[in-house]
């Protein structure tokens, strides 16, 4: 957390916490035409969107549909996906429980992850590798904090607005280097267009690449340009499949990122998120936002 002076020092990072915290009041269109001047730098055209974090913004407003609301909690899309694509590519769920004080720690292995189910990205996850070394006092601490997080007031995404707050636990799943890789396949209109991977995610050298569909890199960078890596993964051997399952979960959709891991020569679905990064960290170069701005067709909300 920022002391009172690095915020002096930088005001439009205490706008942008003042906004969070109490912009709530604000009406939703013009929340978004705020929170885009201050993260990304320039105002935001709902009239006419055209680049990708702008059509993304245009969504949070006008693509409205009650089954996203499943799609985007932890919990019940679980059962969700399992019903179009398979139990098989799911992750087990060892509990889930109504508030952080409920946790059933006594019954849960060696290894587990804890996460809210109506959170985003990273916040709300704690991941146990060893129960022995957990200081519950603490992950309780962790969680209630996460429990008060709203992505809907926080970030207008619509989709979260009525996701129950719940925690659940799920299997721990590690892969071959210790660690666990994201892929993360971008769809639009239901087809899939680029695979967004990330490396060592939570460790210290954090990198992100974009892949097409062939598994050929490409020089797409998104927020920052030290993230980009300077190697090749092999093409992963469940590629078509990935592919394939996530336009299924895509069909008929504007745009919508599709997040899987592969652990044992098996592949596992993660989550579904309708706004890559909340539609706030543009692509580095304006030919890219635009390109991917494009590929998203709004007449698919009509």
């Amino acid at each position: 957390m920022l002391s009172v002076k690095e915020y002096i020092k930088q005001p439009r990072l205490l706008l942008l916490s003042l906004l969070h915290h109490f912009g709530f009041w604000i009406p939703d269109k013009w929340f978004l035409q705020i929170m885009y001047y201050l993260y990304v730098g320039r105002h935001l055209n709902l009239n006419n969107p055209q680049t990708f974090s702008e059509k993304l913004q245009w969504l949070k407003l006008y693509n409205h549909r009650p089954e996203y609301t499943i799609m985007v909690d932890k919990y019940a899309v679980k059962d969700y996906v399992a019903g179009i694509i398979g139990e098989e590519y799911i992750i087990p769920t060892l509990g889930v429980w109504d508030k952080p004080e409920a946790i059933d720690y006594i019954n849960l292995p060696q290894k587990f992850v804890l996460k809210t189910a109506h959170g985003g990205g990273s916040c709300g996850v704690l991941i146990c590798k060893d129960k022995a070394l957990l200081n519950i006092c603490m992950s309780i601490h962790q969680l209630r904090k996460a429990w008060k997080q709203d992505i809907y007031k926080s970030f207008r995404e619509w989709p979260y607005k009525n996701v129950p707050k719940r925690i659940l636990a799920e299997q721990y799943m590690e892969g071959e280097n210790g660690g666990l890789n994201d892929y993360k396949v971008l769809c639009f209109s239901g087809k899939a267009r680029l695979i967004e991977y990330h490396a060592n995610r939570f460790g210290s050298n954090h990198t992100q690449d974009f892949y097409d569909t062939n598994w050929n890199k490409t020089s797409l960078s998104q927020g920052s340009l030290s993230m980009v890596s300077n190697f090749v993964v092999d093409r992963p051997f469940c590629l078509d499949k990935m592919l394939e399952l996530s336009e299924l979960l895509a069909k008929g959709i504007p745009m919508c990122r599709i997040d899987w891991y592969i652990v044992s020569q098996k592949l596992y679905f993660g989550e579904i998120t309708f706004f890559d990064a909340s539609g706030f960290e543009p692509f580095d170069r304006e030919e890219d936002e635009i390109m991917l701005g494009s590929w998203i067709d709004l007449s698919l909300c009509n």
